[in-house]
């Protein structure tokens, strides 16, 4: 028997299907960004920017390569992001000719949409992460 956790990831797959289908009818173009995401980057996500400085300060002379990756990392979030759990995924839109669109519009009619597939789905430009769509699990979104 599936795990509910399973069922939450089966449900989000297919509404990530039925999104980028419905960005397309509205004439996006989409690329996909962060999805899975390890602990470890939610881990070095949530320290912030100051803290990625400092720990590249304690290892840059040791671990040279991955201080630079580190340091080159502008990721922001939580520790337990649904990334993590495979119930979140960063889309980018872009327009006919090619153009990255970072504007809140068109996201937020992806959002309506997005939001119309179920009482659990959550996107992000409704608390301050535009391109970010996910299923809510234990209290997250």
């Amino acid at each position: 028997m599936a795990s509910e956790l399973l069922k939450a990831q089966w449900l989000f797959s297919e509404s990530v299907a039925r999104l980028l289908d419905h960005a397309g009818l509205l004439g996006y173009k989409v690329t996909l960004g962060e999805t899975y995401r390890s602990n470890e980057q939610a881990e070095l996500n949530a320290i912030g920017a100051s803290g990625r400085e400092a720990l590249v300060k304690l290892i840059e002379k040791a671990f040279p390569l991955l201080a630079a990756k580190i340091a080159d990392n502008r990721g922001n979030g939580i520790r337990n992001s649904l990334h993590c759990q495979r119930l979140a995924i960063d889309l980018q839109l872009f327009d006919a000719e090619g153009r990255w669109l970072t504007e809140d519009y068109p996201y937020s009619l992806l959002a309506d949409f997005w939001e119309s597939l179920g009482p659990t789905h959550r996107a992000g430009i409704r608390f301050g992460d535009t391109p970010h769509f996910s299923v809510e699990w234990e209290g997250r979104k």
